[in-house]
């Protein structure tokens, strides 16, 4: 037999008092054999939660018009969103709970949030046609979450299928930061700001491949120098935060479209 028999029900009298079902979820140990595990891992859900939050706070302030805020707090998700996967990984507690959970707050932190506060600052004046750029964003990333679920483990991870949903929330919530910063109103540059919103929406659904960064080893040993140039990176990034993130932000997202472009006139070239 390869299968290991189901835990055992605990007795009736070990059994919550509170009306909610503990969490079973099947797996594989070392050997293949088909393992139940009850209950969920703390320390990387604590993360996800965080992001979840964040997420949720950054809508509160967006409908009470503290922009600045509610772009801020998007990146302060990014931060989290980065740091939940890899504790999982370091510590051994990937589990197919977390990964879920992961995709339902990225999609609150970087679908809805970004969307809302696009239409809160700018879209909001276009009307009907702002409601429907804002939903193409949400869509995009709604799609761009299902699709990267189900690719996992199918495509080369140094890549990925599509703009990132964080990524494609860091452009939005730059752009807005970085004007609100200067005291423009969204609604002097409501038309620019819904081209931006759909293309971040229709890239991170599009099959262009963007760098992952994946594949970078963090844990190994690096030139003394590495730690100057973070070093120095942060400096940068913290002498004005709102632009040198959204340019940063709008380099990688226009690096897939590069690339792709590139591509295509060396294939051209080869072809004549």
């Amino acid at each position: 037999m390869n299968e290991r028999p189901e835990e055992p029900n605990p007795a009736p009298d070990a059994e919550s008092l509170l009306p909610i079902d503990e969490h079973i979820e099947e797996g594989h140990d070392a050997e293949g054999r088909k393992v139940r595990h009850r209950g969920i891992y703390l320390l990387p859900n604590l993360f996800t939660t965080a992001n979840l939050f964040a997420g949720f706070y950054s809508i509160i302030n967006a409908m009470s018009g503290n922009f600045t805020v509610a772009a801020a707090t998007i990146f302060v998700a990014m931060v989290l969103d980065s740091l939940d996967g890899r504790v999982a990984r370091l510590t051994n507690t990937q589990s197919a709970f977390g990964a879920e959970y992961d995709s339902l707050s990225d999609m609150v932190a970087f679908g809805l949030a970004p969307a809302l506060l696009a239409f809160e600052w700018a879209l909001g004046d276009l009307r009907s046609v702002g409601l429907a750029v804002a939903f193409i964003y949400v869509a995009g990333a709604a799609l761009r979450l299902a699709r990267f679920n189900t690719q996992i483990g199918k495509v080369d991870k140094r890549f990925f299928i599509g703009l990132a949903s964080p990524a494609a929330a860091g452009v939005v919530a730059g752009t807005v930061w970085a004007f609100s910063d200067f005291g423009i109103k969204g609604s002097n540059m409501s038309f620019v700001i819904a081209l931006l919103v759909a293309a971040a929406g229709c890239l991170m659904v599009s099959n262009i491949k963007y760098y992952s960064f994946k594949d970078l080893d963090l844990k190994g040993r690096v030139p003394f120098v590495a730690i100057l140039l973070v070093v120095l990176a942060f400096a940068v990034v913290f002498s004005d935060p709102p632009r040198i993130l959204l340019l940063i932000f709008l380099a990688y997202a226009a690096s897939g479209p590069v690339q792709y472009l590139l591509q295509l006139r060396r294939r051209k070239n080869d072809a004549i």
